[in-house]
């Protein structure tokens, strides 16, 4: 930050009166702007079939980071929504399912990026999904066929292992989890 929102005038990136970290403070009015972490809010939508089973919804990225990268419909939240309204919004933006029951399922601490990351487990209402302009590719995948490596984020990597495990015996605790940088060497498919 170089200039201040409110006046136009040149910014110092000191530590204010009263504080203990340094934040950029107005030279001209005074004003101190806070910088907070951003919130990622998105669903882990689940479609269940008699034939096929349980599978999840996945988006391919049509936009950077990790163009081209598998990820679940996930964006940033917006003001003036709660979280599940931002997940929803989200999901519909990236792969125009229909989905409901949205439940707080993993929070993911990624404090290297300044971010917090929410998923919510949801059901989609049908099979009816289609390709967005952030998704060049959208698909079900059983949990058998998830591209493991081809995950575009550490913490839809965590959010759909745990899923996995968690499903097999039907206990879906609420999580919240720290992510260190170090999690992307670490991100392989599970072991069978």
């Amino acid at each position: 930050m170089k200039f201040c929102s409110q006046c136009g005038e040149s910014v110092e990136h000191k530590v204010p009166s009263g504080d203990n970290r340094p934040r950029y403070i107005c030279l001209g009015c005074d004003v101190v702007h806070y910088q907070n972490p951003n919130v990622v809010v998105g669903t882990i939508p689940l479609y269940i079939d008699d034939k096929n089973g349980v599978r999840v919804l996945l988006c391919r990225r049509n936009i950077e980071p990790r163009h081209g990268f598998w990820t679940l419909p996930a964006g940033f939240l917006e003001n003036d929504e709660t979280s599940s309204e931002g997940a929803h919004r989200e999901t519909i933006e990236e792969s125009c399912a229909n989905i409901n029951n949205l439940s707080i399922y993993r929070v993911f601490n990624v404090a290297h990026a300044n971010q917090i990351h929410m998923f919510f487990r949801a059901t989609m209402l049908d099979d009816s999904f289609s390709t967005t302009s952030e998704s060049s590719e959208v698909r079900l995948f059983g949990f058998d066929e998830i591209p493991w490596a081809e995950l575009a984020f550490p913490t839809v990597h965590k959010a759909l292992l745990d899923l996995v495990d968690d499903h097999a015996d039907g206990q879906f605790a609420i999580e919240m989890i720290d992510v260190e940088e170090s999690y992307w060497r670490q991100m392989k498919a599970p072991v069978k």
